[in-house]
């Protein structure tokens, strides 16, 4: 499931007859990696692109011998941007019981709908800062994650994720490799006692697509049969906007669903993909308010995630398509 990097560019700017520099594609070559890794381990786009700058600087502080005597640039940027990603989460839980409300992770919309700028028509991102869409950044696998411990995640991402052994592993996060098969042990079955049997994309999409137009309707026996009895919603407005309190129980959450619309007229609910899977994105007056993403089972909705934080909603155009 490792993901390769697209290759840069590397070409050395000015006259000449489009020399590449070999140091320069080979760390360019890396970025997209990086941020890939950086996201999973982070939840936070923001923060992956902060980790990935500080490895990029860390790497030209140095001189050009002592980048020329590194055998695998790209395994030097990926054991330094992880070891600041185990700082991170270290300092985040810290920071984040000051977070005002719930955190959630950062949505990451489809390629189709990714812009660098959040203006409707703006420039379009990197490719290199894209992350792929896979299983591992679905919202439910992410908040999953948020329950580790930093050695445990740091672990478990580079090893099951990106497939790195673990003789490098240890050597990140600072453990023997038989702590640290452990520790991506350990979170394994965080995960298998997480997750609800998979549900088809297709299906997905369909439940995700009937709760729109059942909220739509103000539907309210509609909604209910699509939420499951002990359904989870979870709202993050980071203190910037207002957010629901945690609510349990698929018809408390009905309720509240629709007494929402009736004190907000004039929003609109468009599909789209969140993290990779069928999800909601709200907009008032063309702009994003609201992404939405789902965990679906047994043909039910059991948790959702509305995230409101204008920060974390930047990379989601503005436009009213």
């Amino acid at each position: 499931m490792r993901t390769r990097p697209e290759p840069g560019d590397g070409r050395i700017d000015g006259p000449g007859d489009g020399r590449i520099d070999p140091e320069l594609s080979a760390i360019v070559s890396e970025r997209r990696q990086l941020i890939n890794l950086a996201y999973r381990l982070l939840g936070s786009l923001a923060d992956a692109e902060d980790v990935v700058q500080e490895a990029y600087t860390r790497w030209y502080a140095m001189s050009a011998r002592q980048r020329a005597a590194i055998e695998s640039p790209g395994g030097w940027l990926t054991k330094v941007a992880s070891r600041v990603c185990l700082d991170q989460l270290g300092s985040a839980r810290a920071r984040r019981v000051s977070y005002v409300g719930e955190w959630i992770p950062e949505p990451l919309p489809d390629h189709t709908e990714w812009t660098a700028d959040g203006r409707p028509g703006g420039r379009t991102a990197d490719p290199a800062d894209r992350v792929t869409l896979d299983e591992s950044v679905n919202m439910a696998f992410l908040v999953v994650l948020e329950t580790m411990t930093p050695a445990e995640r740091v672990a478990f991402i580079l090893h099951d994720v990106f497939r790195y052994p673990f003789a490098e592993v240890a050597e990140i996060v600072g453990r023997t490799p038989a702590a640290s098969r452990q520790l991506a042990s350990s979170a394994r079955r965080r995960i298998r006692a997480s997750h609800a049997p998979a549900t088809p994309a297709g299906r997905h999409a369909e439940i995700v697509r009937d709760f729109k137009q059942a909220w739509e309707a103000k539907d309210i026996d509609a909604l209910i049969g699509l939420l499951d009895p002990d359904a989870t919603g979870l709202s993050d407005g980071g203190g910037l906007v207002s957010a629901a309190p945690p609510t349990a129980g698929g018809e408390q959450i009905a309720r509240y669903l629709i007494a929402l619309a009736d004190k907000a007229p004039g929003l609109t609910l468009l599909e789209r993909t969140v993290n990779g899977q069928p999800g909601l994105v709200v907009r008032h007056e063309g702009v994003t308010v609201t992404v939405m993403a789902f965990a679906v089972a047994d043909d039910r909705i059991q948790h959702f995630w509305a995230i409101r934080n204008p920060e974390k909603l930047r990379t989601w155009t503005t436009d009213a398509g």
